[in-house]
């Protein structure tokens, strides 16, 4: 191209560009002056005005541009009707090259004669593309073939298309920040001049035969039925293919006549582009209309041409952006911003629920063109609600929030990926049928997703994480979890401290159901009533530390607490599950769960609610009332936030930061383990509960299988997991809580640091989260804030009197009695019931009392031995009925020579 015609190019596409731009603006400006019909009116003009401009652009400079234009046209479901009509023109063949032209291409690139190769060649093209022309032929051995020819010059125009392109595109990020489309246009730069080549193209379109071919012998409800024309021959510039009879997609006289299930149709195209990228991981970038046939013969399927523009994808992203369309499936906020770091997407702010609409966008199922209108209000009314959101957050002004985006990094390859969510809408669109996305492609996520969870070591030697061995007895439960193998184990962390050192810190598995990377040392587990032990622990420090006493009455701490007969139930009660408030909440949480993550309203509805049984009678569990007792406890006698108490009692003293939160920060999301059922075991607990002599003696146990199979549900959703449910969701490590419980076993005395064989570091992640001042301060104990001016929340220290710091959590030389409620505390515990003063306590053969710990719903567990000064914590991602855990609690403490009974959540104890 000589510079003459680069400049003369620039200047109409610049042109046209900003006369279009100041028509918008103006027609904004005196939008308001029209009124219901009138106004539509006025708008159809408008589009109808510009959408004129862009075709004579489109046609003028042709290139890139025509491309351009043939995506734009497809898009009936977000465009006004004037743009889809119009552009429409450019899906037919444009104005072909001359004869002599394509003559010329065919003789130099493939070295002989036309006539020599082609003894029969049609000079009328089948089409003319933006790239190229294809005509019809014969091979010498009488082949019918189709030869595609690429336009003398047209690498040079596209080359320079890009640069317009891209500088267009700059200036409208500049104009109007909330359309940045520099990361699709990027990656557009960056893959376009593939298409170039036509052996590029040839190896494409083997390879994706291929794929397709040979998976479909295997894949069976996965299958895929279409066509591909056969590679006969190609050059850079040539490309010559079988020749396919066909139907255009736009040809609807045909399609009808022929009776084509459009339908029908676009669904297996969708089919065979969820196969390419989730089974394959290498797809066609361009599937617009005009690069598809329909075979004329029954069953009418479809032909898929032109593989120019393919992308290959690693496995990581593959697994991203399937993890990412299951997520929209299932609305898991928590999936989809984990998928959003596999993939190398980062936001610039903590905004799920805003995050899940601008992802669900792209698997919508594709509007009708008569719905076209309404599907863009829809989707602009939704993004004006984020930006609001995003703005009130933010704390931005309105010439701020224009111009903030919320996305920080865009990764190329999830830009063609999502340009083909949108082309294969849009063709949905173009036949007048609905596709619902999210059906049609989800079996092909989940193979994605499922293909990268192995059976065991046995298949994937990274099923057990590759860390050194701390001792004979880690290799020994190493192959104990070989055995068990991927039926009974999803994922799995195993850690256990002995005489305050570190024996086992084993991970094994993968993080979820959907989400195969493996399970790492620092991967976070939801642990249920694990919780408990925990928070126990937290009243504890608080006696310990003469902020509290076991045996005063809570209303004297908490005075909204008073009244409802309650004024008898005293802190020790509680801790031992005999404060009669064992159903406190029950009908309330049955009718809204979500009720549970509002922290200040179910504190609310636990200190208005009345006892069932007289305080210290019976030991009822206390399924999730347990933790709000304990938290308002814990807020009114400290006079700091539950967190914060938490963080200063155990977290920092153990150097467990980043890995232990009751309610999680934002931040963490890529490292937590997403919950599943054992369905197994699920289906032997229904069939125990069936059976009339062991169905429970009361309401209060209520049915476990129904409970244990919702819980996944509820305990994976985002909301959930940021709350603060001292009771039940407690999301940490193994070798976080075995070292929580290796410091209650010596008394609460500090340890040594966590084995450096562990990778990352046990503390490595640093997170303090911020926490809102107390609504209701209480004045029973001073609270006073330092005066440093850089000081958080996190700065505030108890007056204790005078009380210094010491090397130990724990000071009372009697804190092991408290925690199992025996010697001087045995008066405050229900004789001979399960639990002490907030913890599981076992019995060895003889009687003793000497182990204690808590266990949760579906089989994590942790609990601790003071004799021989031992720990151990299990944490499981495939809730069953304990099993697993058991299995490993028995091995460790037999090589051992420790008597532990298996510590079952109260709700299985009942089963054996």
């Amino acid at each position: 191209m000589g510079w003459a015609n680069v400049y003369k190019r620039r200047l109409a596409v610049f042109t046209t560009a900003l006369l279009i731009y100041l028509d918008y603006k103006a027609v904004q400006m005196i939008d308001n002056w029209y009124s219901g019909s009138r106004r539509d009116e006025f708008w159809e003009a408008t589009h109808e005005r510009n959408a004129k401009r862009v075709l004579d652009l489109m046609i003028q400079l042709e290139g890139l541009w025509v491309k351009l234009g043939q995506y734009l046209s497809t898009r009936a479901d977000a465009l006004p009707d004037a743009y889809v009509r119009l552009l429409k023109q450019l899906q037919d063949s444009l104005p072909p090259r001359p004869l002599k032209e394509v003559r010329q291409t065919i003789e130099k690139e493939l070295g002989k004669p036309m006539n020599d190769i082609f003894p029969h060649f049609v000079e009328e093209p089948l089409a003319t593309a933006s790239l190229a022309q294809v005509h019809r032929a014969t091979l010498r051995d009488g082949q019918d073939v189709v030869v595609k020819v690429q336009h003398v010059g047209i690498k040079e125009v596209i080359l320079e298309d890009l640069k317009n392109a891209k500088s267009i595109t700059d200036w409208i990020a500049w104009a109007e920040p909330q359309y940045d489309f520099n990361p699709m246009i990027d990656e557009w730069c960056k893959e376009a001049p593939k298409e170039l080549d036509f052996n590029h193209e040839a190896e494409n379109t083997r390879r994706v035969s291929e794929n397709l071919r040979l998976k479909n012998e295997l894949d069976g409800m996965n299958r895929v039925d279409v066509l591909i024309p056969e590679v006969i021959q190609s050059s850079e510039k040539i490309l010559v293919l079988q020749y396919m009879d066909g139907i255009r997609l736009n040809d609807n006289v045909s399609l009808e006549a022929y009776e084509v299930d459009k339908q029908k149709l676009v669904e297996e195209i969708t089919r065979a582009y969820a196969h390419q990228i989730y089974v394959d991981g290498f797809f066609n970038g361009d599937p617009h209309p005009g690069n598809f046939l329909v075979c004329k013969e029954p069953p009418n399927r479809p032909i898929l041409l032109d593989f120019g523009l393919t992308k290959s994808i690693s496995s990581s992203m593959k697994q991203a952006l399937a993890k990412m369309f299951l997520a929209c499936a299932e609305e898991d906020h928590v999936a989809l911003l984990a998928a959003f770091t596999m993939m190398g997407l980062k936001l610039r702010l903590d905004m799920p629920e805003q995050a899940m609409n601008l992802a669900k966008i792209f698997f919508r199922t594709a509007a009708l063109p008569s719905q076209a209108f309404e599907n863009v209000q829809s989707i602009a009314d939704q993004r004006a609600k984020d930006m609001k959101v995003i703005q009130e957050k933010m704390k931005l002004n309105k010439k701020e929030a224009k111009h903030f985006n919320p996305i920080d990094a865009f990764p190329g390859d999830a830009v063609i990926f999502m340009r083909v969510l949108e082309l294969l809408k849009g063709l949905s669109s173009t036949l007048n049928v609905r596709v619902v996305y999210l059906d049609i492609m989800r079996p092909f996520a989940e193979a994605a997703l499922l293909g990268g969870i192995k059976t065991g070591p046995a298949v994937n030697n990274h099923w057990i994480y590759d860390s050194p061995v701390h001792s004979d007895l880690e290799g020994k439960l190493r192959q104990l979890l070989i055995e068990l193998g991927s039926e009974k184990i999803l994922g799995i962390q195993v850690c256990a401290y002995k005489d305050g050192k570190v024996i086992i810190d084993t991970a094994a598995g993968v993080m979820g159901r959907y989400d195969p990377r493996p399970v790492h040392p620092d991967t976070l587990f939801p642990v249920f009533s694990v919780t408990q032990g925990i928070t126990a622990a937290m009243v504890h420090w608080l006696v310990d530390k003469g902020k509290l006493k076991m045996d005063e009455a809570i209303a004297n701490i908490w005075p909204e607490f008073s009244g409802s007969k309650k004024d008898q139930i005293k802190v020790h009660h509680v801790l031992n599950h005999s404060s009669g408030l064992h159903n406190a909440m029950s009908d309330v949480m049955r009718g809204n769960p979500l009720l549970m993550c509002d922290w200040e309203k179910s504190l609310h509805l636990i200190a208005s609610s009345v006892p069932e049984t007289e305080p210290g009678s019976q030991q009822l569990y206390h399924h999730l009332s347990f933790g709000w007792l304990c938290g308002g406890v814990i807020e009114h006698s400290s006079g700091k936030k539950f967190q914060q108490v938490l963080e200063e009692a155990f977290i920092h003293p153990l150097n467990i930061e980043g890995e232990l939160y009751i309610g999680i920060p934002p931040g963490v999301e890529s490292r937590l383990a997403t919950l599943a059922v054992d369905t197994e075991d699920l289906q032997t607990l229904i069939e125990i509960e069936a059976r009339q002599e062991l169905a429970p003696p009361s309401s209060q146990q209520g049915n476990v299988a129904e409970t244990m199979s919702s819980l996944p549900v509820l305990f994976n959703n985002l909301n959930t997991r940021r709350a603060i449910i001292p009771a039940a969701n407690a999301h940490c490590s193994a070798r976080a809580l075995a070292r929580f419980y290796a410091a209650l076993a010596n008394g609460g005395s500090t340890l040594p640091p966590h084995s450096l064989l562990s990778k990352p570091p046990l503390g490595s992640h640093v997170h303090t989260p911020t926490f809102p001042p107390l609504k209701r301060p209480n004045n029973k104990w001073r609270v006073k804030r330092t005066q440093n001016k850089n000081s958080s929340l996190t700065d505030i220290s108890i007056d204790d009197g005078g009380r210094k710091n010491t090397s130990t959590i724990f000071s009372s030389p009697t804190i092991h009695d408290a925690f199992m409620g025996v010697g001087d505390y045995s008066g405050m515990a229900i004789p001979n019931g399960r639990f002490g003063l907030g913890f599981r306590r076992f019995t060895t053969t003889t009687g003793d009392l000497r182990s204690f710990g808590h266990a949760g719903v579906g089989g994590s567990t942790a609990v601790c031995d003071t004799e021989h000064n031992f720990s151990i914590a299990v944490t499981v991602n495939k809730m069953g009925l304990g099993g697993v855990t058991g299995r490993i609690l028995q091995l460790v403490c037999s090589e051992l020579n420790i008597e532990l009974n298996l510590p079952l959540p109260e709700e299985f104890s009942r089963f054996g």
